[in-house]
């Protein structure tokens, strides 16, 4: 896995933690607009939303 994939699964991480791109976005202090196009295309590559990945870890703590 190239390290600009695993940066983007970071941040897809990130964004299910925070429950809000506008502060995944400050937290990983990179522009709202180009965080969201990472999450998109995540969500497209593995069949996932990140509000999906959100619930799911809500629901396993």
């Amino acid at each position: 896995m190239k390290r600009e994939e695993i940066a983007d699964l970071m941040a897809f991480v990130v964004v299910a933690e925070e429950r809000s791109f506008t502060r995944a976005a400050a937290r990983l202090s990179m522009a709202q607009s180009a965080l969201s196009q990472i999450v998109r295309r995540i969500e497209e590559t593995i069949g996932i939303a990140a509000s999906d990945a959100n619930h799911a870890q809500r629901c396993s703590n």
